[in-house]
């Protein structure tokens, strides 16, 4: 979602005649695009705007912003600490900032809106994108679910959907400008809906897009996963058999505590009955150990549900409490220790999980769409199957954007590594 609205903001600041440079020193204007998710994220912008603060002193006429979550979270706190910052925007004031860049001259004081919109999609406005294979496409802005932990709702307001239009207009741009895989975004991807339709509706629109090689889309809730997504995932090709499906933790009081409205035992019948209906699907999740409350067997409740889901992959974190939210009020949170001896260990679970998943796909033919050269030898490329993992193979006459079939020979650690197969190659092997 970050990245999407960095490339919003980029389209807004080339619209005003700025260009990108690579070089700070040269710059006229500086945005940091934030996050407040997590707490070392707000670490990580308080000591990236003090090592800024040189510049600022050097050049005066230096713009200095702060963008998103943790300017709409913590702006009191950057206005006290942090006068040199010209500019605090929330994730609903982006439009502000051509009239910023207009009138920079005339700025006497500190420019702040941080107020949230109920109607604020950004829906004509459209992204710089720099080269690549996959473009980031948001469906919706904010979120309705309230989960105790996450500060989401109160930096970025309530949920609200694009028109199918608007984002189909982006998606044929995207493809035009040479994306051959689209990932569309959402705080809770699969409840978005308009009067056009709800999710699997659009997701079948953008399928039918000329072009679009691959389509993913994150992050979906569990509570809005229903038989017509199953159904539109498993008809189109285009459409990745993959579906990452947040957990956050095995235990039903836990769950409870975190208002993710389901329990352990709904959990495990969804991802059950999502292998049923796509047979080849990966799942991957997200993981939070360490919540306040969370006891020694609730915390194997999680490990065991993990062990029966058998995940693809993992998004693993040691909960950091958010301030505003319900869940940072309760007295009984867990300690430090506690805390990263339980994230090692879903660590290392997951770990050998996801190679049972890869070592699965040994002697099978998979496709995969090229997407760069390998980081460890120029002679090799790295490409994604559909459910998302790395695969390492020769290069032969393939290009990036290409979808190749590879023949999966070996699996270590969370990628694969295999030998292109050629067309006549394959039709022989059928035969």
């Amino acid at each position: 979602m970050n990245v999407y609205d960095s490339e919003l903001v980029a389209g807004l600041l080339q619209k005003c005649g700025y260009f990108k440079t690579e070089d700070i020193m040269s710059a006229d204007v500086i945005f940091l695009n934030t996050c407040a998710i997590r707490e070392k994220a707000e670490e990580t912008v308080h000591n990236r705007l003090n090592n800024l603060h040189y510049l600022k002193k050097k050049n005066p006429q230096l713009l200095l912003g702060v963008l998103g979550c943790m300017a709409q979270n913590l702006k009191n706190e950057l206005l006290e600490t942090k006068p040199f910052v010209d500019v605090i925007l929330g994730p609903d004031s982006y439009r502000r900032i051509p009239e910023i860049l207009n009138d920079r001259n005339g700025l006497q004081n500190h420019q702040v809106d941080t107020k949230l919109s109920k109607f604020e999609i950004y829906e004509d406005m459209f992204p710089s994108r720099h080269e690549g294979v996959n473009a980031w496409i948001s469906i919706s802005r904010g979120c309705d679910k309230f989960c105790t932990f996450c500060i989401v709702p109160f930096t970025r307001g309530r949920e609200r959907s694009r028109s199918m239009q608007g984002i189909i207009q982006e998606v044929e741009e995207a493809v035009a400008n040479g994306f051959v895989e689209i990932t569309l975004l959402g705080q809770n991807v699969n409840s978005y809906r308009t009067g056009e339709g709800k999710f699997h509706v659009l997701l079948e629109k953008v399928a039918a897009v000329s072009g679009v090689k691959r389509i993913r889309f994150t992050s979906p809730h569990p509570q809005d996963m229903d038989d017509d997504l199953l159904k539109v995932i498993a008809e189109y090709e285009n459409i990745c058999n993959y579906i990452h499906l947040p957990l956050q933790a095995g235990s039903n009081r836990i769950l409870k505590r975190m208002n993710r409205t389901y329990t352990q035992e709904e959990f495990l019948i969804l991802v059950d009955h999502i292998r049923k209906f796509i047979p080849d699907c990966s799942i991957s999740t997200d993981i939070i150990v360490g919540f306040p409350g969370e006891m020694d067997e609730e915390f194997a409740e999680t490990l065991m549900v993990m062990e029966s889901s058998a995940f693809d992959s993992a998004f693993m974190f040691k909960y950091s409490p958010r301030p505003g939210t319900k869940a940072a009020e309760y007295s009984d949170h867990i300690e430090e220790e506690v805390k990263q001896s339980r994230l090692e260990q879903v660590i290392a679970l997951q770990k050998r999980l996801s190679l049972q998943q890869n070592q699965r796909h040994i002697g099978k033919i998979l496709p995969v769409l090229v997407e760069k050269e390998s980081k460890k030898s120029s002679m090799k490329w790295a490409g994604r199957t559909e459910g998302n993992t790395w695969v390492i193979f020769d290069k032969t006459n393939e290009k990036p954007k290409d979808i190749v079939n590879v023949l999966i020979q070996d699996a270590q650690g969370v990628s694969l590594f295999g030998e292109r197969i050629m067309e006549k190659e394959l039709v022989h092997e059928i035969n």
